[in-house]
């Protein structure tokens, strides 16, 4: 019998520190294709906020672009007190929180980004509900999340069916859960490869335990090219 994901566990010893996170960021540094990352940014772009909310982002790249490019107010939330210390060393305005409870106002921000973290959050309707309470009317989400193929050659090396089946909030269902909580919701895909040399695959083997076989396997014969596939969704309030 399969035993549950204790989710909270795993985010908390993922974002512990910034080197699990580094490792996976590692595996895109010879990408080809479309940028899913300038997608999200076109999206948020589009809207001319004055004031945005990020939630888990990370070491703060977006909120830090988002600032300097828009010139918009941002206020970052993240349950890694370490990511929230390194926003905070770029000048971002971050705080240690949930988005499950986020502590704002009603109707306070032009647009809130969710990048690559909907798929951690244990309760994902609690979630969404709070990020709609927090935009204005005509709020703006950007979302975005990664498809089951994404770095499916990866997940055939580890000879390992790939984890993102499991993930509530994914290419494949993220419509749904967005539905049900904003009054439109688009999306655009972000499609291409990606090229792995031996030191980068056992890299990200060593950051995710599903995939730790990767560490110890045999030397690669040549670099390993994967696909990737990221969805960007935009949901907009009533």
């Amino acid at each position: 019998m399969t035993q549950p994901i204790d989710e909270a566990a795993f985010v908390r010893a993922q974002y512990e520190t910034e080197d699990n996170l580094r490792a996976r960021k590692s595996a895109y540094v010879n990408a080809e294709g479309d940028d899913p990352r300038e997608f999200a940014f076109e999206a948020i772009a589009e809207a001319k906020p004055r004031k945005v909310l990020e939630v888990g982002g990370g070491e703060g790249e977006l909120a830090e672009r988002i600032r300097d490019e828009l010139g918009a107010e941002v206020i970052a939330i993240d349950q890694s007190e370490r990511m929230v210390e390194i926003q905070r060393s770029k000048g971002i305005d971050a705080r240690v929180g949930d988005v499950e409870e986020l502590p704002f106002a009603d109707g306070e921000f032009d647009v809130v980004v969710a990048a690559w973290m909907l798929y951690h959050v244990p309760d994902l309707d609690r979630a969404l509900a709070e990020i709609a309470r927090v935009l204005k009317p005509g709020g703006r989400l950007v979302a975005v999340t990664n498809a089951i193929d994404h770095l499916q050659e990866l997940w055939d090396l580890a000879r390992r069916e790939t984890s993102l089946r499991r993930f509530t909030f994914r290419s494949e269902n993220g419509e749904e859960s967005l539905r049900r909580h904003f009054a439109s919701v688009s999306r655009r895909d972000a499609r291409g490869w990606t090229t792995m040399d031996e030191e980068a695959v056992r890299r990200f083997g060593a950051s995710w335990a599903d995939l730790e076989s990767l560490v110890t396997g045999g030397p690669l014969d040549e670099p390993l090219r994967a696909r990737r596939h990221s969805t960007i969704f935009v949901a907009e309030t009533a």
